[in-house]
């Protein structure tokens, strides 16, 4: 064979057939060179074919037009039991005398059909078992009809209509995608043809039918994901032995409160020693650590609120035992604090376990145009209708407010700086739901709360008070508890929680614990738990503790209790601030007066409105410095992204004078405006609040 007579070779090289000159051979190998210029080494076994003619490339081409004329089902019915080579179907296939083009194309056809003919060897095959192939071929089927349902839903939202399977799946494709499922893959399908998002995707094809469902089924799709109900609890009883308290106690709460944690008693006014009970709800004396009934509690963390709604974290058989009802005596871990009347120092603290009467349940939204710093300092201001209760601890609650005051300017002594309230807290009242789930329809009624308020800043001493001496009573006793922190108020030094009694900069105390709330934090509970063994055991309440110092359990539950917490927070702050668009849009507000906040994401400029628990990016404020007051234009309110811009009008207040600027909060409040949607959380720091935060 001359030079002019080439030899040319098929062969599989990892898994693809190439075809190419061979320019030299061994025993067990071959060099071969392809088209575009590249040698390559085949081993003789994986040499299938060789050939002088057509050129490689144009018997490759001959080959594959040859494979898409076989037949599959007839190859495999004219294919022998037994292992046979490409070439021998060919010559069964076509004829005996088979071109190699026909044999090149059968091996092309057998090898691109794994599910008729297995590969047996290097050019050698086996065909399917009748049953494999029929249960392979119905599996190709059933692939070919949801490939084609993809595409036909995809179709679908392209014209702005949603498949049922689509709706059906709406949360899990937006924010937990299984991205192998056809409704997922319709989605990118369709939003990568039309040039749409796929949240604006499903909105145009109406795919969410109510903006407030949208973003209540999304929260129960991440945190509830088995819904909101409990099983079937028994709630237990509290001791039968608690010794009953000598003293007539009051709880202060809004009237939507019906978890009552907490409760206060004042004894010995006139007598130069007063004694103030801090009496707080226990479910500890009687849910057992590691219960069916802790394990619901440590399971949601936290009570969840939201306007017009919320979610507990305990049963309400539960919550009904051991919430601070009047009328009744009631379960409790209390804190009596000895004080100078004339100094109003405290002198010393004593815990006790007891049940404690409960003679009123004051609630402060009735209560505070009554309750002024004037009306709790001046005997003689009388109000009209006050209530007869009211009217009773009238003293009691002037001596709580002057006490209030002491200890608020001692923890700013302490803080270095003053606290400042520049803006109210907003109220939520929805019309008509009657405590049921909200459906987003409902009339929404939006007021204030000075913050600082008489009886806000009494609950909230007192619970300061209390939080910060049990949380030293633990240190002291060696017990661990959870605590909240801060080194300092430098700008960036946050709040965190963790097992040691470290100074809280913030609120200006030595250690601060969360012990207040335990019928609806589940940190409180574990804390009060805590607290028990030290109230009972004395110097042994460490070895009589249900946790540990170093306990890697306590360390799980603040890991799941901060996530869950922020997660829940974030919830109401953005039901507030839906809401708040939603009023908006009820009562036709197009203009509002707001105050230049701080610079936004993207260089925007974010100001807040002087009147709503709203702040949002103004047009045209980019030059305007902080605090300056400004006339605004709303524009159009999206409920699903909870997004409303805004554009300059005119400035209301005087460049040259700084008196008439708008409030100015410190750096640490700034933190309140956080996330690609600005949200205004109008609520004190939690450990501070003498509210259950419920904005119901």
């Amino acid at each position: 064979m001359g030079q002019s007579d080439p030899m040319y070779a098929l062969f599989e090289e990892a898994g693809k057939f190439l075809a190419g000159r061979i320019l030299s051979e061994a025993e067990t190998s071959a060099q071969i060179e392809l088209d575009s210029g590249k040698r390559v080494k085949a081993k003789a076994a994986h040499i299938l074919l060789k050939f002088e003619k057509p050129a490689p490339a144009e018997l490759m081409a001959q080959a594959q037009a040859v494979a898409a004329t076989i037949e599959l089902p007839l190859a495999w019915e004219f294919a022998p039991e037994d292992e046979f080579g490409f070439a021998d179907l060919a010559r069964d296939y076509f004829s005996a005398s088979a071109t190699l083009a026909e044999q090149a194309g059968a091996l092309f056809a057998l090898y691109e059909a794994p599910h008729y003919f297995r590969r047996a060897g290097k050019g050698r095959f086996k065909k399917a078992p009748a049953e494999i192939l029929q249960q392979a071929l119905a599996a190709i089927e059933k692939k070919k009809a949801v490939m084609q349902q993809i595409v036909d839903w995809a179709e679908q939202l392209g014209r702005g209509e949603c498949p049922q399977p689509i709706r059906d799946q709406l949360y899990k494709i937006l924010f937990r995608p299984d991205k192998n499922a056809p409704e997922y893959k319709a989605v990118v399908e369709a939003s990568r043809a039309t040039h749409t998002a796929p949240l604006e995707l499903l909105q145009k094809a109406g795919a969410i039918d109510s903006s407030y469902q949208f973003h209540w089924k999304r929260f129960l799709f991440d945190n509830f994901p088995k819904g909101t109900g409990f099983p079937a609890v028994t709630a237990p009883q509290p001791p039968a032995d608690l010794p009953l308290a000598p003293v007539q106690a009051y709880s202060i709460d809004d009237s939507q409160t019906t978890e009552i944690d907490d409760a206060l008693s004042v004894q010995g006014l006139g007598t130069g020693t007063v004694t103030l009970g801090i009496h707080i709800a226990a479910p500890g004396l009687a849910i057992q650590p590691g219960s069916d009934l802790d394990k619901l509690g440590r399971n949601r963390l936290s009570t969840v609120y939201m306007p017009g709604y919320k979610i507990t974290m305990l049963p309400d058989p539960v919550v009904q035992i051991y919430t601070l009802d009047e009328g009744r005596a009631n379960p409790a871990v209390s804190l009596y604090a000895t004080i100078d009347e004339a100094t109003l120092e405290i002198t010393a603290t004593e815990t006790r376990l007891e049940r404690v009467p409960v003679a009123v349940n004051l609630r402060h939204d009735q209560l505070d145009h009554i309750v002024t710093e004037a009306w709790l300092q001046d005997a003689s201001i009388q109000h009209e209708n006050t209530p007869p209760a009211l009217l009773e601890r009238r003293e009691q609650l002037s001596f709580l407010y002057r006490l209030a005051l002491k200890l608020k300017a001692g923890r700013e002594l302490v803080r270095g700086k003053p606290e400042t309230f520049n803006r109210p807290d907003y109220t939520f009242r929805l019309h008509g739901n009657d405590g049921a789930e909200p459906q987003g329809t409902e009339q929404v009624t939006i007021g204030t709360r000075k913050r600082g308020a008489p009886l806000d800043l009494i609950v909230a001493e007192a619970a300061i008070v209390a939080n910060s001496t049990w949380g030293l009573m633990l240190a002291e006793h060696g017990v661990p508890g959870i605590y909240r922190s801060q080194a300092s108020l430098a700008p960036g030094v946050k709040v965190r929680m963790g097992t040691k009694a470290l100074p809280h900069a913030g609120i200006g105390v030595k250690a601060y614990s969360w012990a207040t709330s335990p019928l609806r934090r589940y940190t409180d509970l574990v804390n009060q738990w805590q607290i028990i063994a030290c109230a009972r055991h004395g110097k042994t309440a460490a070895l009589a503790a249900p946790f540990k110092p170093k306990d890697a359990d306590l360390f799980s539950i603040i890991s799941s209790f901060d996530a869950a917490y922020s997660a829940y927070n974030g919830y109401q702050a953005g039901m507030e601030r839906f809401w708040t668009l939603k009023y908006v849009e009820q009562n036709h507000i197009t203009e509002l007066t707001a105050t230049v906040f701080k610079e936004g994401p993207g260089g925007s400029f974010l100001v807040r409105a002087d009147e709503l628990p709203l702040v949002f990016p103004v047009l045209g404020a980019q030059n305007l410095p902080r605090g300056a007051r400004i006339r605004v234009r709303l524009g159009e309110v999206d409920e699903i992204t909870l997004d409303v811009h805004g554009s300059l009008i005119e400035r209301l207040d005087d460049p040259q004078d700084a008196s008439d600027d708008g409030p100015v909060e410190d750096a640490e409040d700034d933190e309140a405006v956080a996330g690609p949607i600005a949200i205004a959380v109008d609520v004190n720091e939690p450990e501070a609040s003498g509210s259950d935060n419920s904005t119901s």
